[in-house]
């Protein structure tokens, strides 16, 4: 009876847990300049950034014609070639998430920009955390 008990109270829990922690997907009015961000080197999807994502996937299984250009980007430091891979890495993440979210991978092409096209201007981490993301256009 214990058993039984625990299992329908961790049902429960894992019940409320999902359904409390989950973000509203809402479509955006428009794809361009839709960014995600991510941490210092690295290109994992954040929940955030997961939710953004969806809410473009979303805007894309609702407008059939669109095809997009997700842009990786990163701050001042490191390598351009370092730089460079990192921002593929980090388009082709945030790719990865709208074809696993059913949108046709021929509707999205990637390019990196490393550290060559800032978002802000200047230095230090105030600046860098909006210079490393992944930025939605509409080709």
């Amino acid at each position: 009876m214990k058993i039984k008990n625990f299992a329908m109270l961790a049902g429960a829990a894992a019940l409320l847990a999902a359904c409390g922690g989950s973000s509203k997907i809402t479509e955006p009015a428009d794809l361009n300049d839709q960014r995600v961000f991510f941490a210092f080197n690295s290109s994992e999807i954040s929940d955030a950034a997961r939710v953004n994502l969806l809410g473009q996937s979303l805007y894309m299984k609702n407008h059939d014609g669109v095809k997009i250009q997700i842009a990786g980007n990163c701050d001042e430091r490191g390598s351009t070639e370092y730089n460079l891979a990192l921002g593929a890495r980090r388009a082709n993440a945030a790719k990865s998430v709208l074809v696993k979210d059913g949108i046709d991978a021929k509707r999205i092409s990637t390019i990196s920009y490393g550290k060559e096209r800032p978002l802000v201007q200047g230095t230090g981490e105030n600046v860098w955390k909006w210079n490393r993301n992944a930025t939605t256009t509409v080709k």
